[in-house]
């Protein structure tokens, strides 16, 4: 028998999004269309992981969710990991994508929609079509009562040697976050579309590491990014509202759970990549790491 996936390297896909087009109770399986039009018929078995949700019984049609999945020797994905992000399916529509923008005094962010699907865009693919994003586009949101969060990926968050908090007082751009509305219809300007849950979700930076050290248990990395990355770059645009003191660098925590998926043993001047949850500490970027990867030269 084969070894079950354990990284993205052996088959195991994680962060897979999509909205539920069905559900299956007799065999406790769903149907998830993505942003893109593809289509994926997921199942589950005793050790799926739900969270967001009570468990199987609780997922419905129209409902957002972010998942695990290893796939089979037929082929098919078997759910590891389901996490509903936000329990209402009426009129939900999703964005993820980087932060651009954070406004402090109007209670606001942008977003830069990868991936965008759901009831705003719904007629906009023309008869037959799916409701998903065709287009790539930043979108502005009003916070509001917005519910901030944090992915449910990282079981790891509450040992960290720092306070890995996300809200709307230390958000910052160039996070990856995953955004939900409920708003039936586009407001008219000068309005925003009303975010009702932001969530910090995983993303890979591309850095040389410039020192090496320990930290509470845990291995820690300084990462100098590369000059294209977001985080330097939108801390210095007009009007931008950011808490960083150093936004060209990273501190890496990785622990024994954290795969090491590199050709060589990382080593300081090595150019590497990290996925993970970037959080601002106080200032500070700092990234809970799931995977480290052979970095692409700046």
């Amino acid at each position: 028998m084969a070894a079950d996936p354990t990284n993205s390297g052996n088959g195991k896909q994680t962060n897979l999004e999509g909205l539920i087009t069905s559900v299956s109770a007799t065999a406790s399986s769903f149907n998830v269309q993505a942003s893109d039009g593809l289509s994926w018929s997921i199942s589950t078995s005793g050790s799926t992981v739900f969270q967001g949700v009570a468990g199987f019984s609780a997922l419905a049609a129209g409902l957002p969710v972010d998942m695990d999945a290893a796939i089979q020797v037929d082929g098919s994905l078997l759910a590891t990991r389901v996490v509903v992000a936000d329990a209402e399916p009426v009129n939900v529509t999703t964005w993820r994508g980087p932060l651009l923008y954070v406004g402090a005094g109007d209670q606001a962010l942008s977003d830069m929609g990868v991936e965008e699907q759901g009831q705003l865009f719904a007629g906009l693919n023309g008869p037959g079509e799916s409701d998903i994003g065709n287009e790539l586009g930043e979108m502005f949101f009003s916070l509001g009562s917005a519910l901030f969060q944090t992915s449910a990926q990282f079981a790891n968050l509450q040992n960290l040697p720092f306070h890995a908090d996300f809200n709307a007082a230390n958000m910052v751009a160039g996070q990856n976050a995953y955004v939900t509305t409920h708003d039936p219809t586009f407001p008219d300007a000068p309005n925003y579309v009303s975010a009702a849950t932001v969530t910090l979700i995983p993303q890979i930076i591309n850095g040389t590491v410039t020192g090496i050290s320990s930290d509470g248990g845990f291995t820690t990395y300084m990462v100098a990014l590369a000059g294209y990355d977001l985080f330097p770059i939108l801390a210095q645009l007009q009007g931008q509202t950011t808490l960083l003191q150093t936004p060209g660098s990273v501190v890496v925590y990785a622990d024994s759970g954290t795969q090491m998926l590199t050709s060589t043993a990382p080593a300081v001047g090595g150019v590497l990549r990290f996925n993970g949850l970037v959080f601002n500490d106080n200032g500070t970027l700092r990234m809970a790491c799931t995977e480290v990867l052979d970095g692409v030269a700046p």
